[in-house]
């Protein structure tokens, strides 16, 4: 398996996470949007990295990779890696409270409206670089 086949795959499985992201969304399962929006954005920027040329470590966290590799992507897309970096940032942080909470915080209770929204958002926006630096998926 060569790491362009690895980023298209990586993409593909992110683009089906954006569907069932919509479901959970529609459903009011918020956290669960949180937990799944991460899952998302590290698929996507490690098939970015692997798009590159760059072996992504076993993190959920890859977006400092993004930036410091910026060199290796098109000139239209490096403006845009703090941002990826940063909403991977955020929504690792977010990872293991929207799913397993904690004595003082439950995720159903917790998670809003709005932070599902925000969550699609930005992984649908992350998601829609990723199409655009690893290329079009061949159906």
């Amino acid at each position: 398996m060569t790491n362009e086949s690895l980023a298209r795959s990586y993409l593909a499985k992110a683009e089906k996470r954006l569907k069932a992201l919509a479901v959970l969304r529609d459903e009011g399962a918020h956290s669960d949007v949180v937990r799944e929006a991460q899952e998302l954005v590290e698929l996507a920027l490690k098939g970015m990295l692997r798009a590159v040329g760059v072996e992504p470590p076993k993190l959920h966290d890859v977006g400092g990779l993004l930036v410091e590799h910026a060199v290796k992507f098109a000139a239209p897309v490096r403006g845009r890696l703090p941002r990826a970096a940063e909403i991977s940032k955020r929504l690792r942080r977010e990872r293991e409270l929207a799913l397993y909470g904690d004595i003082d915080f439950v995720p159903t209770e917790e998670y809003s409206p709005a932070d599902a929204q925000r969550a699609y958002d930005e992984a649908a926006w992350v998601l829609a670089l990723a199409q655009e630096v690893i290329g079009p998926l061949r159906r």
